[in-house]
């Protein structure tokens, strides 16, 4: 901050440290960046839940003091937020109150990588079929997936989890929404909180890969191991059959799991033993970035206790899909599948348990729908392939802009940048907005990766996108990813939809800046460099980044040639989606037979 002291003369003055560290009053720094229009409002809601943390240090710690003043179990031991706490609980109501700050919570990146997202957790209870019943999560953490139980209608939560300040959160919500249920302390596979307890459904997001499971000091344990031991190296087996223990006759549990607990050999006997016993009713490969680790397409299981020896098992494959589209198919084809109907959608197919009991009982999806999901009208589906790609690709020549290579000498144009712009008027810079709110702003909202992927704004209906603060976008806007790989800038050409998370927006004058020239020179390497930072990661300053001080006519030459470019790289990019499309779709016909190559003719 000392920078901005020398830079403007009107910025408060330090109120202590040192000169070569000095400190600096928030509540006057953030008035003096408010009067600067450099700083978005901030809500009461905001501040509080910030001055939370930062007197309580942990904000497992500083959401429980919180809930708890709240509930009027303990009185928050800060007596200065005390009276702001108290207005929030007044404005909202004590249950509102504590749900604006629980959002807050569940925003922080610790958070976000470490739960189940919502709109993965609503799958989860839609597949349990928990509306009515008693629900166990026997590795609830701070109560995600219990919350989405909760939304779904169960009647009953009960949750246990080894970590204590989790389950603290997760026993405040319950005792905030007057709910059934109770949270319990402990390590659920070794000191099983609820011994007799039997339940409707087990919906949890279990905990991978534990090298030490308590395999030797659990090796005798016969209600649960009606499977079979399992082995130390398949700890997930060991949740699974914890999992049907709990059920109740007729019981469904839906558990997340590593992809490699469907195929590691050592698990084999296990898997097959719960194939001959009727207790996998779905396995369901998910796409990746369901859940941490992102960067893996997990799988779900799905079980039940039953009576009924071997059946026809539900395979999903919706790894290859985007994340809503993989949601909604995978609920479609399940429930089909339970109403003893074909699950069809190209995903998805009822194989009989025998096909699965071969040698290795490898259940991952992938391999058990080749073949099976070959459309009889995938012929047509190629033809229209083909006619699609023949045609974007002989509209690439018009696509390409039309430029002067024979140039006397370069043009060193002067260079302003955006900070610049935004001070002088031409240029507003607003963003980014806050998301994970159940109560935020849903419907059509342009996300990040509606911005890489070049489409249209997605509808969001899940908490984990929606946006706390509405800014409805215009034609002519200008979105850039804070966070990104590369420098990306796109204009929007339709108003009306929201601002999503990580993103920034700028909002050029018209008269003054074109927003197609604006777009296009934020890609250039020298602003490239600008925003790169040493992780690979761009996170980008849009104040810093720069271009040319040309004239209007002259940014609107420029910015047509960049418009062109976009429209060549969004064709390109089709085509080569089109390009693998037709290469799956003949590899899987000639496979089925219902494709034959066509002899030449001599």
């Amino acid at each position: 901050m000392t920078n901005w002291r020398k830079r403007y003369n009107t910025f408060p003055a330090p109120v202590g440290g040192t000169a070569a560290s000095p400190q600096f009053d928030l509540d006057e720094v953030e008035h003096w960046l408010a009067q600067q229009g450099k700083l978005p409002s901030v809500t009461e809601e905001d501040r509080l839940w910030r001055s939370l943390l930062a007197t309580a240090g942990d904000p497992s710690e500083a959401l429980a003091l919180a809930g708890e003043h709240l509930l009027g179990n303990r009185r928050l031991p800060f007596e200065a937020l005390r009276g702001d706490l108290d207005v929030l609980a007044e404005r909202h109501g004590v249950r509102a109150a504590l749900e604006q700050l629980w959002t807050r919570f569940a925003d922080l990146p610790g958070q976000r990588s470490a739960s189940t997202p919502d709109a993965l957790a609503d799958l989860m209870a839609s597949l349990g079929r928990v509306s009515g019943g008693v629900v166990l999560d026997p590795a609830c953490g701070t109560g995600r997936i219990l919350r989405a139980v909760a939304r779904a209608g169960a009647a009953a939560v009960y949750g246990q989890d080894n970590d204590s300040a989790a389950t603290r959160l997760a026993s405040l919500w319950i005792d905030a929404n007057g709910l059934t249920g109770e949270i319990r302390t402990g390590d659920s596979l070794r000191h099983d909180a609820y011994p007799d307890l039997s339940v409707d459904a087990v919906v949890t997001n279990l905990p991978f890969g534990l090298a030490n499971w308590g395999q030797d000091e659990l090796g005798y344990d016969d209600r649960r191991w009606v499977y079979g031991l399992p082995p130390r190296t398949e700890p997930e087996l060991a949740w699974v059959q914890h999992a049907i223990a709990h059920l109740k006759p007729g019981g469904t549990a839906v558990l997340l799991m590593p992809p490699s607990a469907a195929g590691r050999r050592a698990g084999r006997r296990i898997r097959g033993d719960l194939l001959r016993g009727g207790a996998i009713r779905a396995i369901i490969a998910l796409p990746q970035g369901a859940a941490a680790p992102h960067a893996v397409g997990l799988h779900l299981w799905v079980l039940q206790r039953t009576g009924k020896s071997v059946q026809d098992v539900l395979i999903v494959n919706a790894g290859e899909l985007e994340l809503e589209a993989a949601y909604r198919q995978t609920k479609e084809a399940y429930s089909r599948f339970l109403a003893g109907q074909d699950p069809a959608g190209g995903i998805a197919a009822a194989v009989p348990a025998i096909d699965l009991l071969d040698e290795d009982i490898d259940l991952t999806p992938g391999r058990h729908l080749q073949g099976r999901m070959v459309s009889a009208d995938s012929a047509d589906d190629l033809r229209e392939t083909r006619e699609r790609l023949a045609h974007i690709v002989n509209s690439l020549p018009s696509l390409l802009p039309s430029l002067r290579s024979e140039v006397p000498a370069a043009v060193d144009h002067p260079m302003i940048s955006l900070g610049e712009l935004a001070r002088t008027g031409a240029l507003e810079i607003l963003g980014p907005v806050r998301g994970g709110a159940e109560s935020g702003a849903a419907g059509r909202i342009l996300t990040a990766q509606d911005v890489f992927l070049g489409r249209p704004a997605t509808v969001v209906t899940s908490a984990e996108d929606r946006v706390n603060q509405e800014i409805p976008l215009r034609a002519g806007d200008v979105v850039l990813p804070m966070i990104s790989r590369e420098l990306l800038a796109r204009v929007q050409t339709e108003d009306g939809v929201l601002l999503g998370r990580q993103l920034c927006l700028l909002r050029p004058v018209p008269d003054q800046l074109n927003p197609w020239f604006l777009a296009g020179h934020l890609r250039t390497s020298a602003n490239e460099r600008l925003a790169s930072s040493l992780s690979g990661s761009m996170r980008l300053d849009v104040r810093r980044a720069q271009v040319p001080r040309i004239p209007i006519a002259e940014q609107m030459a420029h910015g047509e040639i960049f418009r062109q470019l976009t429209e060549l790289n969004d064709a390109v990019r089709q085509a080569a989606a089109l390009g693998a499309d037709m290469t799956r779709l003949t590899a899987d016909g000639l496979a089925s037979g219902r494709l034959r190559p066509v002899a030449e003719e001599k």
